[in-house]
């Protein structure tokens, strides 16, 4: 084979490597990302119980009810002082205007 066609062929695997490589890459980041927001959410089940059903009756709001929109109109309220509570306000302020809004779309009620 001359060596005219060697660049031409070597160039065309080559990216064909990457693209396999970048879908591999993108699938991940996509895992990664799904499991960031469930961990996110997650910390919420200490006192609200799994996916933010609690144990009625136990002196946890029970939030699995809510919309993402209530949930995050609350969480706020908890982070800006507007709304008073016992361990809450300290919580919401832990976390940024983003994690809230991601941890009100995975624990709040699909309509």
């Amino acid at each position: 084979m001359p060596m005219q066609y060697l660049k031409p062929i070597f160039m065309a695997s080559a990216l064909i490597g990457l693209s396999q490589w970048s879908i591999t890459a993108s699938a991940q980041n996509a895992d990664a990302t799904k499991l960031y927001n469930r961990s996110l959410a997650a910390t919420c089940a200490n006192c609200h119980g799994t996916n933010g059903i609690g144990v009625p009756e136990a002196g946890m709001p029970l939030i699995n009810g809510y919309n993402s929109e209530q949930l995050l109109a609350s969480l706020r309220a908890y982070k800006s002082g507007a709304r008073e509570g016992t361990i809450m306000p300290q919580l919401a302020k832990g976390y940024t205007d983003e994690q809230l809004q991601t941890i009100a779309n995975q624990l709040g009620k699909k309509q």
